[in-house]
């Protein structure tokens, strides 16, 4: 077994994942395929866990859903003894099929719907995290038909910019999320639910971004919060039980991302709280934090097969496969990059460089702009790394191309833990045209 930082490989010299030959397994499951290294999403998860442990403070590692929402991944999280947040009551609904214990559970969202709210209610979620006053209003009336008591975090807007795309950044003022602090809002929804006897405010949310690089705005979020907290310690004699720092911690996608460990997250972290709360003289909170992408995103490779191939001189040759932006969005949606291979012979010298075009109606459905490979035939596999993450939970039936299977592998075994979509399934939900005439 061969190996090096982004990939192994077998005695044949082909990609393995999981222990599993990926050409194996588009051979048995077809293309395309997205495949899990269970190994790789245990070991992420665990080193957060581990670094955590080591500063020796009171902890939740809550697993972003939206990165990547099954059955299977609810019932990894909930076996290595984290929580979750979920953003939907489909999201929800699937971490209550998994048998996923409901106090371990976080629910967010900025435009929760009435429903989502009874159905977050009657199924003893562990907390909501506020987003708007709005909501504020519309719990309060739920939990007022119900009878019922619920425990909440504020999300707060700390005015931190992660450096990122603009559209994965979230915690700067001008944002769809949260309650602003510089304009006094966070401070206004504190006082609402603090006179609310039926919430339990029990700490404060922020979340800067996402793919970030670097510990700077992770520690500048928490000095923001701390202040807050101090201010409501002065004024209110309130602290929060828990300080819920977010996710946003990035992965390798390319040679070019250098991205940080667990083990310097969490410390650059909860230092920062330390330092804190010695300045201040204030009670240490409980730290959570919301990876998501950092513990499914290197775990995930698509598998695609080649298909056509259009040469134009002077230009860099097309080179089609047979899935694109129906299971991949994020290169057309903001550009994400990635790197692939060939399956067969991964350590194969490149002879040119493609373009990796999808195969849907668009102009744009271009998985890889400028990827380096060796000479591809049609019917080759190539897996795209670092998939992981907001691959298959962004996925569409665009072009009514049906949805890939999703497989775990582990220990040269693999399971289907999603089924491929079929014709059928696309048009389950039509209905003939009945009104004319």
């Amino acid at each position: 077994m061969a190996a090096n930082d982004y990939y192994q490989t077998n005695t044949q010299g082909h990609l393995t994942i999981g222990g599993v030959d990926a050409l194996e397994l588009a051979k048995k499951f077809g293309t395309p395929l997205v495949v899990y290294d269970v190994q790789k999403i245990k070991r992420q998860f665990q080193a957060f866990q581990t670094a955590f442990e080591k500063e020796q403070v009171d902890y939740a590692i809550s697993y972003a859903s939206k990165a990547f929402a099954t059955i299977a991944i609810y019932q990894i999280i909930n076996k290595l003894g984290g929580h979750i947040d979920v953003v939907s009551g489909g999201e929800l609904y699937t971490a209550l099929k998994a048998g996923f214990p409901a106090e371990k559970v976080s629910f967010h969202g900025n435009n929760k719907t009435p429903d989502e709210l009874l159905m977050v209610i009657q199924n003893h979620v562990g907390v909501i995290i506020l987003d708007n006053f709005t909501e504020i209003k519309l719990l309060t009336r739920i939990l007022n038909q119900t009878n019922t008591h619920v425990q909440v975090m504020l999300r707060v807007t700390p005015g931190v910019s992660a450096h990122t795309h603009e559209y994965d950044q979230t915690g700067q003022e001008d944002s769809k999320f949260g309650f602003d602090i510089r304009s006094g809002q966070a401070e206004q929804a504190f006082l609402q639910v603090r006179a609310d006897a039926q919430m339990e405010l029990i700490g404060l949310h922020a979340h800067i971004g996402s793919q970030i690089l670097a510990t700077e705005g992770f520690k500048l979020e928490v000095e923001k919060l701390m202040k807050l907290v101090n201010n409501w310690k002065q004024k209110h004699d309130y602290q929060p039980q828990v300080l819920n720092l977010g996710g946003g911690f990035g992965i390798r996608y390319t040679k070019q991302d250098n991205s940080v460990t667990a083990h310097t997250f969490v410390g650059q972290i909860v230092q920062t709280v330390k330092k804190c709360v010695q300045e201040d003289h204030l009670k240490m909170p409980a730290i959570w934090i919301e990876p998501g992408r950092s513990i499914v995103g290197e775990a995930g490779y698509n598998l695609y097969t080649v298909g056509s191939r259009k040469d134009v001189p002077g230009l860099l040759p097309y080179v089609a496969v047979d899935g694109g932006m129906g299971d991949n969005i994020r290169p057309a949606l903001y550009q994400a990059e990635y790197e692939a291979l060939l399956a067969e012979n991964p350590q194969a010298k490149p002879e040119e460089t493609v373009k990796l075009a999808g195969r849907y109606c668009e102009s744009g459905d271009i998985i890889i702009n400028k990827l380096a490979l060796p000479k591809s035939k049609l019917g080759d596999v190539i897996a795209v790394l670092a998939t992981g993450a907001y691959g298959y939970s962004m996925a569409s039936n665009y072009n009514r191309v049906p949805r890939p299977a999703v497989v775990f592998a582990e220990n040269g075994q693999a399971q289907v833990v999603v089924t491929r979509e079929t014709y059928a399934d696309i048009v389950i939900h039509d209905r003939f045209y009945q009104m004319e005439g």
